[in-house]
């Protein structure tokens, strides 16, 4: 009998598992997507009363009123995490943020954090202006417990600490500061951590909120910021960018565990570069064309990647011509001489730059781009500069979406981070691996556990995970179940289903009781002979009752009553794999400190 060989895995390479954001105009990775395929520009021009700062200013001709607004940034649910509203008001609008994000991108990828033994590091991006803009702490002369408890709510310090302590999980916690390449660094330093065997899964961020929020901004020529409050990568009326706010959170792991795990992955890290232009600046604050380019090919180098095997270079462009010919250039020392093989955009035409999250944006599209195997548009060019060049380098620019369809016959991409101050980054994402086929699911019965906070949640969660069914006909059952089972911490409001088809749960979903489904509301008393407890809860006696639809119920009854459920051992030896479900339905109020 031919027996299939087991695919390998370079040791170098780290799966993103789990991928978490929210910028202007998308509340989540879903709707950041469309808006991308569908060639969205989430931009919103302020009425003069809406502006919060610059009143003096508003009606100077070079003042522009765009803004890229973060819907919900200055809202939080604190009661996820067990924090106080006082606490929660202290806490600066990043911090609130990044947690919310770190409870999506944990849940995204099926991991309860309960449930995880080994080490997280958490390596987070932030802006350190931020909490001074926020408020101005107090001259405290004490430094006893509350002062400090008050401190680690608004220091940047503390973020990545905090999202530890507040998720219940342990391990290397670090905020970094790098400005615009923030979350390439943190990318960079949890695949090192990684690959060093110093953390077992890793959580990369960047978030940035600017404060005053619904501000616009004035127009300086040859800076930065646009005329007209429109970015336009590689056109040559562009001039500019705009300011954005934003958060993008990646869950890392290495590859070859990730597999083995059955872990969801929606592309792998092959290799990441960063470096400094220091001395050899051209301009400060601008690229240096050779040291970018050599950061570009180090990533390369060392993922072992050859650049004619990159067909997508998701790029840094503001849509100024000086700077945008810089980083053509500096690409091309990296990528060659070779033409026309490569799809070359920039996410500032949609959101604009949002600083240390800014890197962010652009590893998310070029992420979720290998996983839908598409390229999707860069808006707001109509008329590609000339002085670029494209045509004598290896880009072209990607004026409409479409099918990646890579002459290399495997998807990679490119994505550049810079910062002033002579800050350069690079990564390059591969397609995630083709995992081996499965045999069709048997029809038995399976165990399908739900949980929130309280009655709202619930039936948010209900709503939600039956609308994903609907949306998604070829999801497997025994993936959606050990997703929910295992990646999804248990609470107080419960709902349990057992079924047998993807159908079953969904129209369970939709009702409150009934003969499949034990709700808070119908369940009784469970009589628990035939059950054994584990260390981690209940579990039928025999591995026959594993299988058991009226076993299976009666334990789903058990667990909505409050009892611990082993689900790990209702899982064991199966080939179900963890899939992204929607998330917790946070209920988000607005928290601002008034005083301390």
């Amino acid at each position: 009998m031919n027996e299939t060989p087991e695919p390998e895995y370079d040791d170098g390479d780290i799966a993103i598992t789990g991928i978490a954001c929210r910028f202007p105009g998308a509340d989540g990775k879903e709707q950041f997507w469309d808006n991308l395929v569908s060639g969205r520009e989430s931009i919103t021009f302020l009425q003069k009363e809406e502006i919060e700062v610059d009143q003096a200013l508003v009606n100077n001709p070079f003042y522009v009123r765009a803004c890229a607004t973060l819907d919900g940034y200055d809202e939080f649910d604190p009661s996820v995490f067990g924090i106080s509203d006082r606490l929660a008001r202290l806490m600066t609008p990043e911090h609130r943020l990044l947690l919310e994000s770190v409870w999506d991108v944990l849940e995204d990828a099926g991991y309860d954090p309960e449930r995880v033994a080994g080490e997280v590091g958490i390596y987070v991006a932030a802006n350190p202006q931020t909490p001074a803009l926020y408020s101005s702490a107090p001259d405290w002369v004490s430094v006893g417990p509350e002062v400090m408890e008050l401190s680690n709510a608004w220091f940047p310090d503390t973020m990545s600490s905090n999202a530890l302590f507040y998720t219940g999980l342990t391990g290397e916690a670090m905020t970094l500061t790098a400005v615009c390449t923030g979350f390439h660094y943190s990318v960079h330093l949890a695949c090192q951590s990684l690959l060093l065997g110093q953390t077992d899964m890793a959580i990369a961020s960047g978030v940035m909120v600017r404060l005053p929020h619904r501000r616009g901004y004035l127009w300086e020529e040859g800076r930065i910021m646009s005329r007209d409050g429109h970015c336009r990568p590689f056109d040559a009326n562009g001039t500019g960018t705009r300011l954005a706010s934003g958060v993008a959170t990646f869950l890392l792991k290495p590859l070859r565990q990730a597999v083995a795990d059955r872990d969801h992955i929606y592309a792998t890290v092959k290799g990441s570069a960063i470096n400094n232009n220091g001395a050899s600046a051209v301009s400060y604050g601008f690229a240096q064309p050779e040291r970018l380019g050599a950061c570009i090919a180090n990533a390369m180098h060392v993922g072992g990647v050859t650049p004619d095997t990159v067909s997508m270079y998701e790029g840094n462009f503001f849509g100024l011509p000086m700077t945008d010919g810089l980083e053509v250039r500096a690409a091309q020392m990296a990528f060659g001489k070779q033409t026309g093989t490569t799809s070359i955009g920039s996410i500032k035409g949609n959101i604009g730059h949002a600083g240390v999250a800014a890197g962010g944006s652009g590893a998310v599209k070029a992420a979720l781009a290998l996983y839908h195997r598409k390229l999707v548009p860069t808006i707001n060019l109509t008329e590609v500069n000339e002085d670029l060049d494209f045509p004598n380098t290896p880009f072209v620019p990607q004026v409409e979406g479409a099918d990646w369809t890579p002459e290399a016959g495997v998807r990679r991409a490119g994505v550049t981070a810079l910062g002033g101050g002579g800050y350069n980054a690079h990564l390059v994402l591969e397609e995630p691996p083709v995992l081996p086929a499965r045999a069709p699911e048997t029809g038995a019965p399976r165990l399908v556990a739900v949980s929130a906070l309280d009655d709202r949640g619930l039936a948010g969660r209900r709503e939600a995970l039956r609308e994903w069914i609907t949306s998604h006909p070829e999801a497997r059952l025994d993936d959606i179940s050990l997703s929910l089972n295992l990646g999804r911490k248990a609470m107080d409001r419960r709902w349990a289903a057992v079924v047998r088809t993807t159908a079953e749960l969904a129209e369970a979903l939709s009702v409150e009781t009934g003969g499949r489904v034990a709700s808070a509301g119908s369940a009784r008393h469970t009589d628990l002979s035939g059950f054994r407890r584990t260390d981690d809860g209940l579990v039928p006696d025999t591995a026959e009752a594993l299988h058991d639809g009226e076993t299976l119920f009666r334990l789903a009854n058990a667990w909505v009553q409050g009892q611990r459920v082993d689900f790990a051992a209702l899982h064991e030896g199966e080939s179900s794999h963890r899939v992204p479900l929607p998330g917790y339905p946070f209920a988000r109020r607005r928290f601002w400190r008034t005083d301390w």
